[in-house]
């Protein structure tokens, strides 16, 4: 048997995620993720910016203070936690985000945001 890989424990989060979403039934009464969702993207939108300054955070700790590595690991779970229930929001899911960074692979950084700023130029040009 082949070992899980990170887009199967991504795709299994993302299931689970898609069935709190209240038109699949699920209960903001009983469910953190349905209670963001039926909250509406305020309520995830504010949990993403925390959980990306709590990130920030933690790097810093780990980086100035000496602090604890695990700290920063579980902060950036909670962001891309909080980042999949959007996804899922706007019926996306972590895989879209997986092929866009394979799209991405091979490319400098620079070269891509450059590409980018061509691609937004010509799309407020029509």
């Amino acid at each position: 048997m082949n070992a899980p890989t990170s887009t199967d424990t991504l795709a299994r989060l993302a299931a689970v995620i898609d069935s709190r979403k209240p038109a699949a039934g699920g209960d903001p009464e009983k469910s953190y993720v349905a209670r963001l969702l039926h909250k509406g993207p305020d309520a995830f939108l504010k949990k993403i910016g925390e959980e990306a300054t709590e990130t920030v955070m933690a790097a810093k700790d780990a980086e100035l203070a000496g602090g604890d590595p695990q700290k920063l690991v579980n902060e950036v779970a909670d962001l891309w936690f909080h980042s999949m229930i959007a996804l899922a929001h706007f019926n996306l899911s972590p895989l879209d985000v997986v092929a866009e960074l394979a799209r991405r692979e091979g490319l400098s950084g620079l070269e891509e945001k450059a590409l980018r700023k061509v691609r937004e130029r010509e799309v407020q040009g029509d």
